[in-house]
């Protein structure tokens, strides 16, 4: 798993750089990097793209329903559209989800009107526009979650009448009339 975490991190380190990392000898590092590349638990290298300087800022999911009696054609019609980054087969009120790349709204709007509405298989989409990611991992060992098993460490006192990310601040109304009448 170590060998995977550091991969993780920067999967173009060098052998040598990786037995350091993991506290392994350099022999042992390139005998348990290849035994994981020939079964499979690392499958390729890859490299991360930045999506908005590559000129491809719009991302959206598109749900949709399919024909039931026509997936064949929903998945072989799907492979042939290189804006497709990744498409799901879901449970719920949509039978898939399509995650799409483009340039601008109105290249979603070509694919949705003129490109999935014409294949037969489909029944129907709706279309949701991402306005921030959050949080992407490449994929999620079980190391981390051990990590997140374990109690968090209690954050730093914060500086009075400072917010923290993520959290909002409300005053009680006797706080506040005491606040305006120290003021």
């Amino acid at each position: 798993m170590k060998i995977l975490e550091v991969l993780r991190e920067n999967g173009r380190i060098s052998v040598s750089a990786l037995a350091e990392r993991v506290g392994i000898s350099r022999a042992n590092a390139y005998t348990r990097f290849e035994a994981l590349r020939a079964d499979g638990a690392i499958k390729r290298f890859t490299a991360e793209i930045d999506h908005v300087r590559a000129g491809l800022g719009i991302t959206a999911l598109i749900f949709v329903t399919v024909r039931q009696q026509m997936w064949k054609q929903f998945r072989a019609e799907l492979a042939r559209m290189p804006e497709v980054e990744y498409c799901a087969i879901t449970t719920g009120q949509h039978d898939a989800m399509i995650q799409v790349r483009v340039s601008d709204v109105a290249a979603v709007h070509t694919m949705v009107t003129d490109r999935l509405a014409n294949i037969p298989a489909v029944k129907a989409t709706e279309t949701v526009f991402i306005l921030d990611e959050v949080l992407r991992r490449p994929y999620v060992l079980p190391s981390d979650r051990d990590k997140a098993a374990r109690p968090a460490r209690r954050p730093a006192q914060e500086a009075p009448g400072e917010v923290p990310l993520g959290k909002m601040r409300f005053v009680g109304a006797a706080e506040g009339r005491a606040a305006l009448q120290r003021d």
